[in-house]
């Protein structure tokens, strides 16, 4: 079903029958809050699949991206777009103007919980989840945050006075004035990830042989130009002993004469398979992406975004990692060409010891732990 949502609008999913519909409606229905970017979605997506098959409705606000509704229309759950004001932390003058734009989104995420009735509220962050989560708690509708990073996101820290549970990815994470219940759960991982091929993997990139190692490079959805750069230096010396896979980002390819490099915009279908056939990854530290590495107990060397660009919650994430034995970080400003080569073959001679300790490492299954507290919090009511 083809759909062009305006501001405040519900698109059907075709991808939800109406015969899952009809057993959803007799559990009631969840709402879904989180966007502005798609790792304000993505790990809530299992929760939303699970939540379904126990029989729930679910329904999703996210931002005005083409993807994220797709995201979520792919899980089942039927996509509301939502106009509002973006948190930012400095000065401008649409401060002024998206304070306006936040509170207009509250009337109209209070008009959508009176309408579809939610038994519970699961907000990912993010500036579009603030809004709904004030709706919520005006409309006496419990909700459960989940916090991915190592320090509180700032969506989080406003949204803390009015939720019941927070659930964390990092057993160390706290949420100033938040005083309610306090779960770490991990970060939910996409089952098309875990079951991923390696060998399907190979074959899609055309290698043959596994007897030299695959380095499977990503900067995120958009790409890192500082990365893309530093690996293109590097590779004519990586590729006479590793094989290369680049993620550069849209519009940010460019042709290497160097044998065992290639490079793609992204990877869509079959990038599980692709991670499978990885024996390093060099990523940048956002929290999805690492506990989705750590899962499939991957080599990793972490280029964390600098504190310059972010709140730093990135570099805080790559020195947990880095401080358990699981990767090896470091930060973009130490990295040249030289430097990137010695830390790649430090890390493959000392995979043994990482592997190892990646193996012992316990991951939860925090996508059944989430759904199990956000339906303890649906059926309390």
């Amino acid at each position: 079903m083809s759909a062009n949502p305006q501001s405040g609008s519900d698109v059907s999913s075709s991808s939800t029958s109406s015969s899952s519909r009809d057993k959803a409606t007799q559990q009631g229905t969840l709402l879904f809050a989180g966007g502005g970017t798609a790792g304000h979605i993505i790990p809530a997506l299992p929760v939303v699949e699970k939540c379904i098959a126990r029989g729930y409705d679910a329904t999703f606000v996210v931002g005005t991206a083409e993807l994220e509704r797709e995201l979520v229309s792919g899980a089942g759950a039927t996509p509301y777009v939502l106009r509002t004001g973006k948190l930012r932390r400095y000065l401008s003058w649409q401060n002024l103007t998206d304070v306006f734009r936040t509170i207009t989104a509250v009337f109209r995420s209070i008009a959508l919980i009176r309408r579809i009735r939610p038994k519970a509220v699961m907000s990912k962050g993010g500036y579009v989840a603030l809004p709904v989560v004030v709706a919520a708690w005006l409309c006496r509708v419990p909700v459960l945050a989940h916090e991915s990073d190592a320090s509180s996101g700032l969506a989080n820290r406003l949204s803390a006075p009015f939720v019941s549970t927070l659930c964390t990815s990092f057993p160390q994470t706290t949420v100033p004035r938040f005083r309610g219940r306090l779960v770490h759960t991990g970060t939910p991982v996409r089952d098309e990830l875990l079951a991923g091929d390696a060998e399907r993997g190979r074959s899609m990139l055309g290698l043959t042989s596994s007897e030299r190692p695959l380095i499977v490079v990503t900067g995120g959805s958009l790409g890192a130009d500082a990365i893309n750069a530093l690996v293109r230096k590097a590779a004519p010396v990586l590729c006479q002993r590793y094989d290369i896979f680049h993620v550069c980002g849209s519009g940010k390819t460019e042709e290497l004469n160097v044998d065992g490099y290639a490079n793609a915009e992204f990877v869509g279908a079959g990038w599980g398979d692709i991670l499978a056939a990885a024996d390093i990854v060099v990523s940048r530290a956002g929290a999805n992406a690492l506990f989705e590495l750590i899962a499939l107990r991957k080599l990793m060397l972490l280029i964390p975004l600098p504190a310059k660009s972010s709140r730093g919650d990135q570099i805080e994430n790559a020195a947990y990692a880095a401080d358990h034995g699981l990767a090896v970080s470091v930060e973009e400003e130490q990295l040249d060409g030289d430097v990137l080569i010695r830390e790649i073959d430090t890390l493959w001679a000392n995979a043994q010891s990482i592997h190892g300790r990646l193996a012992l490492t316990a991951y939860p299954d925090a996508g059944q732990a989430l759904t199990d507290e956000l339906l303890l919090l649906a059926e309390s009511r």
